[in-house]
């Protein structure tokens, strides 16, 4: 049963970042969509649509992700997450001005 497109989560602020950190970290490493879809084995559409921020990765996935590449990729989601922790507080010092 697929969800209708209608009703699909959009990606927030953590999905975007990890999916950003997750490209830059397979350009770097010279890593297609189409590679990382085969090891972690999901389709190669899911990945694609997933890195191009139109549909969020779900943890399960973050985890496939991470274990299938390796523990040295884990830098990848708190990378991420650190990303988060740094934009908050700008904008509340915009606030304060």
């Amino acid at each position: 049963m697929s969800v209708p497109a209608s009703k699909r989560p959009e990606s927030g602020p953590l999905a975007r970042a990890f999916a950003a950190e997750l490209r830059a970290a397979l350009a770097r490493q010279r890593i297609t969509a189409k590679d990382l879809a085969r090891l972690v084995d999901l389709t190669p559409a899911y990945v694609n649509k997933r890195l191009r921020d139109e549909a969020p990765f779900t943890l399960n996935d973050v985890e496939v992700i991470i274990r299938a590449l390796g523990g040295a990729w884990d830098h990848v989601a708190y990378t991420a997450i650190d990303e988060l922790r740094v934009v908050p507080a700008a904008e509340e010092d915009e606030d304060d001005a």
